[in-house]
């Protein structure tokens, strides 16, 4: 299984070479924490940068160091204001360029508009855009975590560290789940059916897969390949082509593939935004004779109301890393847990800065994890 060593992490964090520079481009106090952590783990000081929004709503971005010929990370983590949070990376990162900066390395551990790396009808691959705008602005690598869909790294053209938040959520399922050895591993739908497999075999496990629910954002039904619309034209079409039409998918009734009664369900995936599909599926297996539903994911978005829905619901514990800030969630809904990644990012800028190997926080990876 793959573990996290912490005594042999912890053992080398301080142990950095000259000439790093640490920045948080957040202008929101509260998305500094994880910032704050990972300057703690790797025993150096944030470096001085002031960032803020101007009356008119412009981002100004004031280094008050220097970085020239030294290596600057800048951590980035999504505040509710996305937008704002993209111009603040951006800005940051050319600036660090123009000073003359040996390499900029962003170290943003969700990365936004990942969900939108598909083309749908007639919209467009929004993260291929905003990997193209980093890469611009001057980015020269990119640390980031439990991309939505791995195929992202592919519209950079600079190196990209996929890191995965799996380990520390094994550790805690093994560590605060007393009875994690009569639970069952399970898949919301068949597309996470893979991340499931993943975790149920390193924690020897039995799995289940949530099959019908209601069809969401990530169908086929709303891919580029049902764009244009198919319409039938005599006009548009040669007399001898006769193209055919593809038969509509029907979701079948819902059913659970797998044993769930009498035993704790933990559903696994890699974002909690909305979490309607997670409360249909917490209402499933309690239907089953599920007695204990836990939530992991690797990204807490959290938006809207989903608090007070988590609240409400049969769902016992969601559990998230802090990739993303939810301090006011928790205070909302008792029921959100938090398991801190710093250690693993903090060891990647390390290993990064001081020109080491990345292959030991890749350890046992597959390509399904």
């Amino acid at each position: 299984m793959f573990c996290v060593a912490t005594t042999e992490l912890e053992a080398k964090m301080n142990i950095t070479k000259g000439g790093l520079v640490l920045f948080s481009a957040n202008s929101n106090s509260s998305c500094m924490e994880l910032s704050k952590k990972i300057a703690e783990r790797l025993g150096v000081e944030m470096g001085k940068v002031q960032v803020y929004q101007e009356p008119n709503r412009e981002t100004r971005v004031q280094i008050q160091e220097s970085v020239r010929g030294k290596d600057v990370f800048i951590i980035q983590t999504v505040s509710k204001d996305v937008n704002t949070t993209i111009m603040e990376l951006l800005i940051m990162v050319y600036a660090c360029k123009t000073s003359c900066a040996k390499s900029i390395i962003g170290v943003i551990p969700y990365f936004p508009y990942s969900k939108q790396c598909k083309m749908r009808k007639r919209g467009s691959i929004v993260s291929k855009l905003l990997a193209s705008m980093m890469c611009k602005a001057g980015l020269t690598h990119l640390i980031t975590m439990d991309l939505h869909q791995k195929e992202i790294q592919g519209f950079f053209n600079i190196p990209v560290d996929n890191l995965r938040a799996s380990p520390f959520l094994l550790q805690y399922i093994q560590e605060e789940i007393p009875d994690y050895r009569n639970a069952v591993i399970v898949a919301k739908s068949p597309a996470s059916a893979k991340r499931a497999q993943s975790f149920a075999e390193r924690l020897r496990l039995g799995i289940a897969v949530i099959h019908g629910e209601a069809q969401d954002a990530e169908s086929d039904l709303v891919d580029g390949r049902h764009s244009p619309p198919m319409v039938r034209s005599v006009a548009a079409i040669h007399p001898s082509l006769e193209i055919p039409m593809l038969i509509p998918k029907e979701k079948p009734p819902i059913t659970v593939v797998g044993d769930v009664g009498g035993r704790i369900a933990i559903i696994v995936d890699d974002i909690i935004d909305d979490v309607d599909s997670f409360l249909a599926a917490a209402e499933t297996l309690k239907e089953r004779g599920a007695y204990k539903i836990f939530v992991m994911a690797t990204h807490g978005l959290l938006s809207s109301d989903a608090p007070r829905l988590i609240e409400e619901s049969a769902i016992d514990e969601v559990v998230v890393t802090n990739t993303i800030p939810h301090e006011i969630q928790k205070l909302q809904c008792p029921k959100i847990k938090t398991v801190d990644i710093s250690m693993i990012l903090s060891e990647a800028i390390r290993r990064i800065h001081n020109g080491e190997s990345m292959s030991y926080l890749f350890r046992n990876i597959g390509l399904d994890d």
